[in-house]
């Protein structure tokens, strides 16, 4: 069976950050709740992926590659 591959249009971190505002977004119009306190939890899930996509995709924090 072969695998149905596609190429994203846009970067995980432009999803995640678009993700971020919506869900703030349409929270700010909920009143308080569990339903608001969700969305504001996923907006969270999605800046602490966009920063860990951050952190480990940088080249600053490599450590420098060793000539042989």
């Amino acid at each position: 069976m072969k695998r149905r591959r596609f190429k994203q249009q846009v970067p995980l971190q432009d999803r995640l950050a678009s993700f971020a505002k919506t869900a703030r977004e349409v929270a700010a119009l909920l009143p308080p709740g569990a339903e608001k306190d969700k969305l504001l939890r996923e907006a969270s899930g999605a800046d602490t992926a966009d920063w860990l996509n951050e952190s480990l995709g940088s080249t600053a924090q490599r450590p420098p590659k060793a000539t042989p």
